[in-house]
């Protein structure tokens, strides 16, 4: 008869060659490596938390320090490889393969890891994609996680950092897995309850709180006039068109640049209380002025930014506060939002080509995709209504009618050309040349030609909905990216055939004057004014810090 209970077996012999390293569930930190070589077998679907802000760095680090010839072939399953201990992992044989959402500052290393076959790649995921595959293939056998504080029967207090948590431990401890948790204090009570004890399996007190990356703060002093302007047109060009209330924004100073017009020229606009109201969004500091002006009605967040909890505690109107007086967030949850429950994203990209299609990936450098797939694509599955969603659909479609669905807006702000003076537009992307080289079936593009509504550059708006065949949508593209080789190639009649359309709009087509596109405009012109904004309750990190 076949045996149902192989995965409980495995995990008790696990457990059994480990608790002697334990007093209860609390694991001394100097022990911590001679624990994992216990609960760890060559060969395991690891997740090591990485999200892409919270991180389970001293565990990390132990994990580094196991014996390769007895751990080995490790197979990582985690949503950000953010830290240099996570490309270790490959570097130094402890793990193979990789199947992971978001890699930011080890983007660079991992397109050298991949190119000298020390990872084997699963695949790049979004978030959604990765956690949904947690309950269905990529189901974890070890977790090592991260929290706040934690008390002896192993309840854990994620505090706002909540991110990724409770995703990773309710697909590891159902499925006979085992959870280990790294805290920045053990203590007596938690002030509330995130993860019930029952879910953890071993907790350890690390030397030094978890790293946290301060991911989404924007300093208004580098907003340039010509992000400026392209934020003025999105404002007029689109949020006064379509009034989307329910939205996310990516991260990169344009939108910033968005966020710190709103009290300003979106007021002058009239569009307070008509657009940018509710949010699936994390806490971005420039969006403080706003929310003081009263624009904001309501957050909810992936996870937390660095220097924001005393602001967003003291503001439990807006953001999502738990009874012990801190933001609780969930990237799952959030992340789910921003698919279904947004009428719009918009974000920036490294390169988009004639059809649209948006990649971060180059030939030395893959960051994955985090989110923006999830916020930046049309949920079919949606099925109630807004007016936002509908125009959009309609405009695409041609015609209105019961059966016409929406579209989400799905917006890209790209000025034209990038850091270092690479265009922004090609007309290849750089992922279809990395595809071929790793023998990859599918290149990895963030965000899909045909769900990109707009594209805003310094030059103008394409409206992608109101292009009608593949050639409109080419042109569309050609005549707002500039100066680069793409726009330089443009045919010149037909592009302004459809800005007579207003397929195409330049700033004058919105009445918009480019001189007027000052820092001025901006609601805050530092990090000093965002503290000053938030009456001192917001506490930038020090390298934000300059008086």
């Amino acid at each position: 008869m076949r045996d149902w209970t192989k995965q409980r077996t495995e995990r008790t012999a696990r457990l059994k060659g480990a608790m002697p390293l334990a007093t209860g569930k609390i694991v001394k930190a100097e022990q911590v490596t001679e624990l994992l070589g216990h609960l760890i077998k060559s060969g395991d679907r690891v997740c090591l938390e990485g999200d892409n802000q919270k991180q389970a760095d001293f565990l990390a680090r132990c994990l580094t320090q196991v014996d390769p010839a007895a751990i080995h072939d490790l197979h990582i399953v985690q949503s950000g490889l953010v830290l240099t201990e996570h490309l270790d992992l490959f570097r130094l044989g402890i793990a193979r393969k990789l199947d992971f959402s978001y890699s930011g500052p080890q983007s660079g290393a991992i397109a050298r890891a991949l190119d000298q076959g020390k990872i084997e790649l699963g695949a790049i995921h979004t978030y959604i994609e990765l956690f949904a595959r947690y309950s269905v293939d990529l189901t974890p056998n070890v977790a090592l996680i991260a929290a706040v504080s934690a008390d002896r029967e192993g309840n854990l207090y994620t505090g706002p950092n909540t991110e990724d948590t409770p995703t990773i431990v309710e697909a590891t401890a159902f499925k006979s897995g085992i959870v280990i948790a790294q805290v920045n204090e053990i203590v007596d009570k938690v002030p509330r309850v995130d993860i019930p004890g029952d879910q953890i399996d071993f907790v350890v007190e690390a030397p030094e709180p978890f790293y946290v990356e301060p991911l989404f703060t924007r300093d208004p002093g580098a907003v340039t006039e010509s992000q400026i302007l392209m934020a003025m047109m999105a404002l007029k060009g689109i949020y006064a068109e379509y009034q989307p209330k329910r939205l996310n924004h990516g991260i990169g100073f344009a939108t910033a640049a968005i966020e710190l017009l709103l009290p300003t020229f979106g007021e002058k606009l009239g569009l307070r209380g008509k657009v940018a109201t509710h949010w699936a969004l994390n806490p971005h500091p420039t969006l403080i002025p706003a929310i003081e002006s009263g624009w904001v009605e309501q957050i909810h967040c992936f996870g937390s930014e660095v220097g924001m909890d005393q602001y967003m505690s003291a503001r439990p109107d807006i953001y999502f506060i738990g009874k012990d007086g801190t933001l609780r967030s969930n990237r799952l949850l959030c992340q789910n939002a921003g698919l279904y429950a947004s009428d719009m994203f918009i974000g920036s990209t490294l390169q988009i080509d004639l059809a649209g299609n948006s990649s971060t990936v180059t030939p030395d450098r893959i960051a994955g995709f985090g989110g923006a797939p999830n916020m930046g694509s049309d949920a079919h599955g949606r099925r109630h209504v807004s007016d936002a969603w509908l125009k959009a659909g309609r405009e695409a479609a041609g015609h209105s009618g019961l059966l016409v669905r929406g579209r989400k807006l799905v917006v890209q702000m790209v000025e034209t050309f990038g850091e270092g003076m690479k265009p922004a537009f090609v007309e290849e992307l750089d992922s279809i040349a990395l595809a071929k080289k790793l023998g990859m079936e599918l290149a990895p593009v963030m965000i899909f030609g045909d769900d990109v509504t707009h594209i805003i550059t310094e030059e103008g708006i394409a409206n992608l909905l109101l292009c009608r065949n593949a050639d409109e949508v080419e042109q569309a593209i050609r005549g707002v990216a500039g100066y680069t080789p793409v726009g330089m190639a443009r045919d010149r009649v037909r592009v302004e055939e459809l800005r007579a359309r207003g397929v195409i709009r330049r700033p004058e087509d919105l009445d918009i004057e480019p001189l007027e596109a000052s820092r001025n405009l901006l609601a805050a012109r530092s990090i000093r004014d965002l503290v000053t904004w938030s009456g001192g309750l917001y506490v930038p990190p020090s390298k934000f810090r300059n008086w």
